[in-house]
């Protein structure tokens, strides 16, 4: 008699269930931080009229397309195990595929911002902050390539699959760790540079606003990493299901 040490039971199922929602409330929680944050505090949001303003999609969008979004793309195969595979990969692509437009756009809005700012031209990616960014977003459209040639294309053949399945994995988690540790990066740099007017190191309403965001973002990253490296969440394979998964 054949015993998996990783099936999935009931109780398991609960605790998944539980930790999916605590992990939603962190999420949107974070985003809704972030917009109150860039949209009251800092003066809210333009466009290219105004670009000290039009920063402020930077990390709002940021947020939202590389953690939060990323996140829930990486959670869905555990999320809809009992949907037909295919279906799940489209979601996963998907997912990724608006994840990379908000991305996008707020690399947009910082370059505009520094570029047209109205006291002259702000210095471009002279920060470890820029740096690790724009890494992250290429190795992130990269990684999205190869996924999809690898997991959608039909051609390819299942010995490819194989191979390259656990590297897809284990980079899609390094890069939402690198997504959310140059999230926090770019947090800190915001609040050292504003930290007359933000009264930081006083712990006004805006300081707290910004350590309460840093905290839930790591809060964010932590469970959804343990969701989706937990054997026991491991979505199971159903018999006919001939071709190797997306995600674990």
């Amino acid at each position: 008699m054949y015993f998996d040490s990783n099936a999935t039971t009931a109780a398991d199922m609960k605790y998944f269930n539980m930790l999916v929602l605590i992990v939603q409330v962190f999420g949107v929680a974070s985003v809704v931080i972030t917009a109150v944050w860039m949209g009251h505090f800092r003066g809210g949001f333009a466009w290219q009229s105004d670009p000290s303003h039009e920063f402020n999609y930077h990390p709002l969008f940021m947020i939202i397309g590389m953690v939060f979004l990323y996140a829930d793309a990486i959670l869905a195969y555990r999320v809809f195990r009992n949907d037909r595979k295919i279906y799940i990969k489209i979601l996963h692509a998907v997912m990724h595929v608006f994840a990379l437009i908000f991305a996008a756009v707020g690399l947009k809005a910082v370059f505009d911002s520094h570029n047209l700012s109205t006291g002259g031209p702000i210095p471009n990616l002279y920060s470890l902050h820029s740096w690790l960014g724009l890494f992250v977003v290429v190795c992130f459209g990269l990684q999205w390539s190869l996924g999809f040639i690898s997991f959608l294309w039909p051609k390819l053949s299942m010995g490819i699959r194989t191979f390259y399945m656990p590297y897809h994995t284990f980079w899609g988690v390094v890069l939402l760790v690198l997504a959310t540790a140059t999230a926090l990066m770019g947090i800190t740099e915001k609040a050292i540079f504003h930290k007359d007017d933000i009264h930081y190191s006083a712990l006004s309403t805006e300081a707290v606003l910004i350590n309460c965001l840093g905290v839930l973002l790591v809060l964010f990253t932590g469970f959804v990493v343990y969701l989706v490296t937990k054997p026991e969440y491991k979505r199971q394979p159903s018999p006919e299901e001939d071709h190797v998964p997306l995600e674990n």
